[in-house]
């Protein structure tokens, strides 16, 4: 038998749909953490996404990349062009408190500074989203912006998850 470490409870309670849907409304630009220009990876897809079905202007964030999607990258945030609305992030959870840190140096909501952190399906870290809040950002966690995007914009049948079909039954294949 194998000891396994136990999850902590997880006690933080991010935002509701509503408020992610106003949060998103208000987004402009997105910086895109640990983007990868590998197709496989979520962030590819996410990127992939946004840049063909989204308003938002997209940046992205990876010191090992020179370009993504014919778009160039960026080897951090401090480097952007421009400091984005959202900090999207796709980095392994024990990374996330450096990140924090880089959006910081950009400063927070009331100076001009980053307003959002969005950490993807996976994502959790309660220290990082108390700090984040207690600087004024929103923070959303475990949840893939492009999915909440095409929730709320009619699009999930682009990734098939809406195909229209209410059934149980297996189609038969011709």
């Amino acid at each position: 038998m194998t000891a396994t470490a136990a999850t902590p409870a997880r006690t933080w309670t991010g935002p509701t749909a509503p408020q992610r849907l106003t949060l998103l409304r208000r987004t402009w630009s997105i910086a895109i953490v640990g983007a990868s220009e590998n197709p496989s990876r979520a962030s590819y897809f996410v990127a992939t996404y946004l840049l063909s079905s989204s308003p938002y202007q997209v940046f992205f964030v990876n010191p090992r990349a020179t370009q993504i999607l014919g778009q160039p990258v960026h080897p951090s945030l401090v480097d952007l062009p421009v400091v984005p609305d959202m900090v999207d992030v796709f980095r392994k959870d024990s990374d996330l408190p450096e990140v924090l840190d880089e959006v910081f140096a950009l400063g927070t909501p009331g100076d001009g500074g980053v307003s959002s952190l969005w950490l993807q399906l996976g994502s959790w870290h309660e220290d990082v989203a108390r700090r984040a809040e207690a600087a004024g950002l929103d923070v959303v966690m475990d949840r893939c912006v492009k999915i909440e995007h095409a929730r709320f914009h009619g699009g999930l049948h682009l990734a098939g998850f809406d195909t229209g079909v209410i059934s149980s039954r297996r189609q038969l294949q011709a």
